[in-house]
């Protein structure tokens, strides 16, 4: 079973890394084959709105984005992970979710032709890591969570938010949150 890790945090190593790493951990030992995606380390072109995928549902934009299509369309379930910036995500890996358009207009042709297959094929989640404890923290990254994951033809299922981590070594210092994290890995089933 093939899951794909979106890690979109521009910190090497941080809180954000280390939360989906212990998640990864606990899918793994549920046997899942895990694809790593680092959206820091990726050029991918922001959508231009050229509506090239409209008739194809393949993006036309030759970037590093090409190499993400073919695991997102094998993936069975798809975890995004995402420090929370000015309370959104961030600017890597909207860049990358943006671009979900041409999958989006691939499920549309789909529905049209009405070829088997367009219910919901995977489970989508999220990891999202603040600094701030602020009531709506997390709003903005669920939403734009749940749109991406319908363009790719699955339901979003859950989420694991954690607030007040603000320094570069917090979730280090917090051993109930990466249990936390390798727990909720656990109970992703594909």
């Amino acid at each position: 079973m093939e899951i794909v890790g979106i890690y979109g945090s521009p910190r090497k190593g941080g809180n954000t890394d280390k939360l989906l790493d212990m998640v990864l951990k606990g899918v793994h030992s549920n046997g899942g084959y895990i694809n790593r995606v680092y959206a820091r380390d990726l050029k991918i072109l922001g959508c231009r709105g050229c509506d090239g995928c409209a008739k194809t549902g393949i993006c036309v934009v030759k970037d590093d984005m090409q190499e993400i299509y073919p695991l997102l369309e094998d993936a069975k379930a798809v975890i995004l992970a995402s420090p929370i910036f000015f309370y959104g995500v961030t600017s890597q890996i909207k860049s990358l979710i943006d671009r979900g358009q041409a999958m989006w207009a691939r499920k549309r042709l789909n529905e049209k032709n009405e070829t088997p297959g367009t219910q919901a094929m995977g489970k989508g989640y999220l990891i999202a890591v603040g600094a701030t404890k602020g009531k709506n923290l997390f709003e903005c990254a669920k939403l734009v969570a749940k749109y991406y994951f319908d363009a790719l033809n699955m339901t979003y299922e859950d989420g694991l938010f954690f607030r007040g981590m603000e320094s570069i070594d917090a979730a280090d210092k917090n051993p109930e949150a990466l249990q936390q994290a390798y727990e909720f890995g656990e109970k992703i089933k594909f």
